[in-house]
């Protein structure tokens, strides 16, 4: 039976929750605290994902994906983290579909899909962010044109999964950005495995170890050929076609979010339920229960506007505002149950086994990525507000 938050779900999410649950069944807490011990990729976590299609799901059905749209796609990604995994290791995959799908030509289209529908090609990596860091139109990273080919150089300081991947989307300058303009960059698909083969000392990629399991790298790109029919959709446009999947983006890790923060919510409330102190069960005071009832309340209410900003997505209309929204809401639900858990756990929550920690660092990442929160912030004031711009 469905959780009492889910009992009202469409019948397409529904049952893409129960498959994903099943998945999830077959990777226990045991599972997510060795990967993350090691800091491995759940190579096999990300497989059995492929084999059961639900990284697909928004592939047309056309080219052998399940044809849904985000709001299906937002539970599946709620569904791993609401398990006690870290859908990390294969989100993008979700996301990065919008610019091909909408931008990408018909030969990448054909090319590509049906293939990473089947779990045979992966493209996990969004290779965007630079020193610049929340200020994209400054990057450097350069794609020139030579001939039938574009040459890419440059440094990117955050991209993750590139190792794990075959495919990259790659975002870079192919121009001049005048003022006031979103021109001037090109977002490229790369092929990694043909880079990896033709060009290896082109591709320099380099780990970083971060407080959680992230699979993230710096790379740099030195003299990376590509063909000309790498470029998505018409050059200089490339960021409204990063921006059409960055609304994408804040949807699906706002599920993440709201997984967490259903597991935090669940799991000390089981933990209270069942730890006795003083000669009866912590959860019969009410300073362990009113902050449990208040996080679960937050974390539903940030459900709420997720599912709001699914169905304006999914029905073709502007949904920026609503994403954004949906993304600090429950990124901060979340980070109020991850404390609310650690509190109710007490020493315990600082102990591996018992795997709040282990969450607690993986959902801090929500309130600085995708997007800082401060800057979803200033979005609100100027856009919806009217207040003047604050940068």
């Amino acid at each position: 039976m469905d959780a009492p938050e889910h009992v009202d779900s469409p019948p397409a999410e529904a049952r893409l929750r129960a498959r994903t649950e099943a998945v999830c069944a077959d990777f226990p807490d045991a599972y997510w605290r060795e990967t993350d011990r090691a800091r491995r990729y759940p190579q096999e976590f990300v497989d059995a994902m492929n084999a059961a299609g639900l990284l697909a799901v928004m592939i047309p059905k056309e080219f052998g994906g399940g044809g849904y749209g985000i709001g299906p796609a937002s539970a599946v990604m709620e569904a791993i983290n609401r398990s006690g995994g870290h859908s990390a290791a294969c989100h993008a995959q979700m996301y990065t579909m919008g610019p091909i799908l909408r931008h990408g030509s018909d030969e990448q289209k054909e090319q590509y899909l049906p293939a990473i529908a089947r779990g045979e090609l992966r493209l996990q990596a969004f290779s965007v962010t630079e020193d610049a860091g929340s200020d994209t139109m400054r990057i450097t990273t350069s794609a020139t044109k030579q001939g039938g080919h574009y040459v890419i150089n440059g440094h990117k300081t955050w991209t993750s999964r590139i190792a794990e991947s075959d495919l990259a989307l790659v975002l870079a300058r192919t121009g001049p950005t005048p003022p006031g303009s979103t021109e001037g960059l090109s977002l490229f698909l790369l092929d990694l495995r043909e880079i990896r083969r033709d060009q290896p000392e082109a591709l320099v990629v380099s780990p970083v170890r971060t407080m959680f399991n992230y699979a993230t790298n710096q790379v740099t790109y030195k003299q990376v050929k590509v063909p000309a029919s790498a470029l998505i959709g018409e050059e200089g446009n490339g960021f409204r076609y990063v921006l059409d999947g960055w609304n994408a983006e804040r949807i699906l890790l706002a599920s993440e979010a709201i997984g967490d923060g259903y597991w935090f919510v669940h799991r000390a409330s089981a933990y209270a339920a069942e730890r006795v102190v003083f000669d009866r069960p912590i959860g019969k005071n009410q300073g362990v229960q009113f902050p449990l009832a208040d996080a679960y309340m937050h974390v539903r209410a940030a459900a709420l506007m997720r599912d709001r900003a699914s169905a304006l997505f999914d029905a073709g209309r502007p949904c920026g505002a609503e994403a954004n929204m949906a993304k600090l809401l429950a990124s901060e639900a979340s980070w109020e149950a991850a404390n609310i858990a650690l509190d109710t756990h007490g020493g315990f929550g600082f102990v591996d086994e018992y795997d709040v920690e282990r969450k607690f660092r993986e959902t801090r990442m929500f309130s600085v990525a995708p997007v800082n929160n401060n800057l979803i912030r200033s979005f609100v004031a100027t856009k919806l507000l009217g207040l003047p711009k604050s940068y």
